[in-house]
């Protein structure tokens, strides 16, 4: 399918779907099943099995006749984690009923891989799934799990097999965020919110319907997740002058009074390296177009991080006191991470959680390391040794 079929499809679906006179969630459904929600999807699950990349032509003509779009940013997790895994992973059942309310936004996705015990060695998590009937229960703790507060759903790492070595004894489940035995407790962050949560589960109940994947084979399907959540992270299409840079740029045109040469120097090496980055981004998403994320998204994801710091950071040198200030401590649960609707000082807090979430920037630099220069690997003693004889 080329992009003039396409933007005919298109053409033809707005002659029959007014947006300006359909609800806004009957639009989305409507755009889903007539497959124009991401056109590199199979038929019948959003898609036409068309390129990436044409997905453009699809919102160009949405956009110009005022369509609702599925409000990306709030669905995030879901869009740009768990729909590409269970695409891959997902049998013919979980993908009818999962995908299209992950896509509108009637469901939100949540996902529970970190724990508190397991550092950043997300292969040593302990949360349990013990095999009970048709089933399974889980108990165990996870941690800084955004939305999960407005979660239906969670994408979950937990450990089948405690006998195995520890990547190879973990399977992956999809999590009812309403059951009995799953508890969400807000997690405040120096920003004064608590966009993230602790979740626990106690004895919480996963169909095995709810699998992803073979048992055992968690590890495997969460490198699917992994890989897609950090270009969603660090590879995400914005405009030139787009996210952070363009706040911080904002912020000097504003301030004409408080600029230095040394701080001029110093803002362009940071505008270029932030276009640069955009441009790096658009070459990664199109190599997905005809293929699968690999370990380059990992070197996207760790260069987001930095220069969100380094733009932060100067954008509160710039302002001097008034870059201290802060407008409000309010514990708040958010829905979304809003770089631009806050003042410098709130983008300063926020971006130290950079270099954390969606892989830390150690990690991510063991992964480009080995998988993308070919260096040799870190020592690891532990990887043939079942996980219940590891020291904890």
């Amino acid at each position: 399918m080329n992009a003039e079929t396409l933007r005919e499809r298109a053409r033809e679906f707005l002659s029959k779907n007014d947006p300006s006179g359909m609800d806004r969630l009957d639009f989305l459904r409507a755009r889903f099943d007539a497959g124009l929600a991401w056109v590199h999807f199979p038929e019948g699950l959003g898609g036409f099995g068309a390129a990436r990349e044409l997905q453009t032509v699809v919102e160009a003509e949405l956009e110009a006749a005022g369509a609702p779009d599925n409000d990306p940013r709030r669905i995030g997790i879901g869009l740009g984690m768990a729909a590409p895994t269970i695409l891959a992973f997902g049998t013919d059942e979980q993908k009818q009923r999962l995908l299209r309310p992950l896509w509108t936004g009637e469901e939100v996705w949540c996902q529970l891989f970190s724990e508190p015990g397991a550092g950043s060695d997300l292969a040593a998590a302990g949360t349990r799934a013990v095999r009970e009937g048709d089933g399974w229960r889980v108990t165990g703790q996870k941690v800084w799990t955004s939305s999960a507060h407005t979660a239906r759903w969670g994408i979950l790492l937990a450990r089948t097999d405690p006998d195995l070595p520890k990547h190879a004894g973990l399977s992956y489940f999809v999590l009812d965020m309403t059951d009995p035995g799953v508890e969400v407790r807000p997690l405040r962050q120096i920003t004064g919110e608590a966009e993230f949560n602790e979740v626990f589960m106690t004895q919480a109940w996963v169909p095995d319907s709810n699998r992803l994947g073979e048992v055992g084979e968690g590890w495997r399907v969460a490198q699917t997740t992994l890989m897609n959540e950090r270009i969603a992270i660090g590879g995400r299409p914005t405009p030139r002058e787009g996210g952070m840079v363009g706040a911080v740029a904002g912020t000097w045109r504003a301030n004409p009074d408080r600029r230095t040469p040394e701080l001029h120097d110093r803002l362009v090496d940071l505008w270029v390296r932030a276009e640069a980055l955009r441009l790096a981004g658009i070459r990664l998403r199109q190599q997905l177009a005809v293929g699968s994320p690999g370990p380059e998204g990992s070197a996207m994801k760790l260069t987001f991080a930095r220069l969100a710091q380094e733009l932060s950071g100067f954008e509160v040198e710039l302002l001097a006191e008034d870059g201290l200030r802060y407008d409000d401590w309010t514990l708040r649960r958010p829905d979304l991470v809003d770089f631009n609707g806050r003042e410098a000082g709130y983008r300063y807090l926020r971006a130290k959680g950079n270099s954390i979430e969606g892989g830390t920037s150690e990690v991510l630099r063991n992964i480009i390391a080995e998988r993308v220069l070919g260096l040799p690997a870190e020592p690891r003693v532990d990887t043939k040794v079942p996980w219940k004889d590891l020291p904890r």
